[in-house]
């Protein structure tokens, strides 16, 4: 999530199609997707199996987001991949949630937490560091020097940003692959569902 909050700027702005409108209200979009999903969270029934609405909601959200933002330059179909991409996000983090809570005895419930976060806060910088270094290092300059026909700028265009696109679609990827491999984990273990 942290490598996309670093792209995201680096491939909307320099569109044609792009500038700060435009991320403004691809932003924008993200958050209305959230306070949506927040309220589809509170008042969905109880899943029958927590980890498998896990699995899916960010099986849809890392790869049809990323995907969007990749193929496109058109900012109305940027915005509809936040929306798709951001609002399963507090579903699946109501679901986890639960699942923590319920499984961890609560005198360990303070530091299973402390050690979560500690992990999960650790990667922020490092995905806005890998990000950036990605687009401006090694996607940028790769697309500069692709051939002006070639598949590379058909599917992730020319100029400026066209970088930016490319590690999208790698952050599509690598998510769709992730979620594609814990899927088959969820099938060949048991699990308690909570």
């Amino acid at each position: 999530a942290s490598a996309f909050d670093a792209v995201l700027p680096a491939l909307i702005l320099p569109s044609p199609q792009g500038g700060e409108m435009a991320l403004g209200l691809v932003t924008s979009t993200a958050g209305v997707a959230m306070l949506v999903g927040s309220l589809m969270a509170t008042f969905m029934k109880r899943p029958k199996d927590r980890v498998r609405v896990i699995y899916l909601t960010m099986l849809v959200s890392l790869s049809m987001e990323n995907f969007l933002l990749a193929f496109t330059r058109i900012p109305a179909l940027w915005c509809l991949g936040q929306l798709i991409g951001w609002l399963p996000v507090p579903i699946m983090n109501a679901n986890l949630d639960v699942i923590l809570r319920a499984s961890i005895p609560v005198e360990m419930q303070g530091r299973v937490y402390s050690c979560r976060n500690t992990l999960q806060f650790f990667t922020i910088p490092v995905g806005f560091f890998l990000g950036g270094l990605l687009v401006d290092k090694v996607c940028e300059p790769l697309m500069a020097q692709a051939h002006p026909g070639g598949l590379l700028k058909r599917m992730f265009g020319a100029g400026k940003g066209s970088g930016a696109a490319m590690v999208m679609f790698f952050l599509g990827v690598a998510g769709t692959l992730i979620c594609l491999v814990f899927g088959q984990v969820l099938k060949k273990y048991r699990y308690d569902k909570v």
